[in-house]
């Protein structure tokens, strides 16, 4: 059994390590092509490349809080570990890109509005949304009972999602100084509305995080699964 285990631990550990490897490698190509192969915004010049980091960021983010939302779901169903455990680490993880959301956007709205924060519509819901999730993490951490601490954070970590959709009408709804999708339009083709040298630099990066994310939470899932075995290890030697 344990020889079993110790079999899957390294096909585990060689298969993070592949993923991280092809995370790197995509990294670079991403960073070299929104940084030398794709030419200046024809309006924004080059302060336009940072959202080849801000827009797979939050895209990023909104996946990390769907799979909060899936595993929360799935653990008031069956009140299994390894569902809150998904999506403890993906709230984690989310909260990261959240907040690096945040902060590309500060440094892209100070040469474009003028300003590193306004009260917009969709960034003050971004920031809320980060603070749900960052009261998730404090709500686990908070409530020492181990089982109630889940099912209490798997209900906020569904009632956050749903501030995910107010996000990304918040630019339809309300009156705002962020600008609506260039890209997913439903009245265009994504490469008729972008330069395909930028659209080509977007999806690059996009996937180079969209494998960044996965290492991560194959990582932080890991750690999630190893603290059980310990607890398990711990309980059977106590009794």
């Amino acid at each position: 059994m344990s020889l079993n285990m110790e079999n899957r631990t390294k096909i585990g550990t060689r298969r993070r390590g592949i993923l991280g490897g092809l995370t790197l490698l995509a990294i670079v190509v991403g960073l070299y092509w929104g940084l030398i192969v794709a030419p200046p915004d024809a309006y924004q010049g080059d302060t336009q490349r940072i959202m080849y980091l801000h827009i797979p960021s939050i895209l990023i983010a909104y996946l990390s809080f769907f799979l909060v939302f899936v595993g929360s779901c799935l653990y008031l169903w069956k009140r299994e570990k390894r569902d809150d455990n998904l999506a403890f680490s993906a709230a984690e993880i989310g909260v990261l890109f959240t907040a690096l959301t945040i902060v590309e956007g500060s440094i892209w709205g100070r040469p474009t509005w003028g300003v590193w924060w306004t009260w917009d519509a969709r960034l003050t819901l971004t920031a809320i949304l980060l603070l749900i999730f960052v009261g998730y993490l404090m709500l686990r951490s908070l409530v020492e009972e181990e089982s109630r601490a889940a099912s209490s954070a798997a209900i906020l970590g569904i009632l956050g999602f749903l501030d995910i959709p107010l996000i990304h009408m918040s630019v339809y709804w309300w009156r705002t100084l962020h600008q609506p999708p260039s890209i997913l339009r439903p009245d265009k083709a994504p490469w008729e509305n972008i330069h395909p040298a930028l659209l080509t630099a977007l999806a690059i990066n996009f996937v180079a995080f969209v494998l960044l994310y996965f290492y991560f939470l194959s990582l932080r899932y890991r750690v999630g699964e190893m603290t059980e075995e310990i607890k398990v290890r711990r309980m059977n030697r106590g009794g």
